[in-house]
C-alpha cells in the first residue's frame, strides 16, 4: 500500500521546522493507509479494532484515561458532528491534518494538544546497533507484537519501543527514551530491533510522531507525509 497525500497549501514566506508549509489550510491522506495504521496500532496496545464511524475510524478503548477515540483521514461533517454532540471528557478526536484545521472544526469547549507528525519509512532501518557499554537489549515477541526494553547498567529502565505487523502495515508505537539516558542513541538501537522483527518488506512502515521524535526518525529516513492534530475537553472533575 503507497501513501497518496495531496495537500492545497497557501503559500507565504518561509517554512516551518518540519518542511511543510505553516499556513497549510487542509491536507488528504489515503484514507486505507490511515485504517492500515490505525488497525496495527490498537493491535500493538491490545486495543479493539478500529471500526469505521462517520467518515473516520473508530476505536473503543474504555482505557482509564481514554473512553474513544476517532481517527479521521479529512475534515468532514462526522467530526464536526461528534464535535459538536460528544460534551465529557476522555474521548479523542484525531486528524490527519494542522492543530489549525482542527481547532476551526471545534466547539470552544475542545482542548487542542500539541501537534504530532504522521511519518512513513523511505528507507531500510540499517544494521543493528551496537550499545554502550553496560546496556542491554531485551526482545519480547508474541504473535503480530514485538516490544523491545533497553536496561541500564544499574539496572533502570533506558528505552523502550514495541512495533505491530499486519498484511498491511508495520507499526511503530511508543518508543521511548529516558530523560537521563538520551543521546545515546538508545532510540535508534530500538528502532532498528524493531525494524529486524518485520517479516515483510513491500507494506508501509508508519508511526506518529511528536516533536522531539520527529527528528530522530527522520535521520532514519522518515518522512512526514501530514501533520496530525488531537483534541479532547479537559476534564474538569467528571
Amino acid at each position: 500500500m503507497r501513501a497518496v497525500v495531496h495537500r492545497q497549501a497557501r503559500w507565504k514566506s518561509g517554512k516551518n521546522k518540519t518542511g511543510m508549509d505553516p499556513t497549510m489550510v487542509s491536507s488528504c491522506i489515503d484514507p486505507k493507509l490511515v485504517f492500515a495504521w490505525q488497525t496495527a496500532h490498537s493491535l500493538a496496545r491490545y486495543s479493539p479494532p478500529p471500526v469505521h464511524d462517520r467518515g473516520g475510524f473508530r476505536v473503543d478503548t474504555h482505557s482509564e484515561k481514554e473512553v474513544k477515540r476517532w481517527v479521521f483521514p479529512k475534515l468532514c461533517d462526522g467530526l464536526r458532528g461528534l464535535a459538536r454532540d460528544i460534551a465529557l471528557p476522555r474521548h479523542y478526536l484525531k486528524l490527519c491534518g494542522s492543530n489549525e484545521e482542527l481547532r476551526g472544526a471545534l466547539p470552544p469547549r475542545w482542548e487542542i494538544q500539541p501537534e504530532n507528525y504522521f511519518m512513513q519509512a523511505t528507507a531500510t532501518a540499517g544494521e543493528p546497533s551496537a550499545l554502550p557499554e553496560g546496556y542491554r537489549m531485551e526482545v519480547h515477541q508474541v504473535g503480530q507484537v514485538t516490544r523491545v526494553q533497553i536496561v541500564a547498567p544499574n539496572g533502570d529502565f533506558a528505552a523502550n519501543g514495541s512495533a505491530a505487523e499486519t498484511v498491511d502495515a508495520f507499526v511503530y508505537d511508543r518508543i521511548e527514551t529516558a530523560p537521563n539516558h538520551r543521546r545515546k542513541g538508545l532510540g535508534i538501537a530500538v528502532m532498528r530491533a524493531l525494524a529486524a522483527a518485520r517479516k515483510s518488506s513491500i507494506s508501509p512502515q508508519l508511526l506518529v510522531a511528536t516533536e522531539d521524535g520527529r527528528s530522530l526518525y527522520a535521520r532514519l529516513g522518515w518522512t512526514v507525509i501530514a501533520p496530525f492534530a488531537t483534541a479532547t475537553i479537559p476534564d474538569m472533575g467528571f
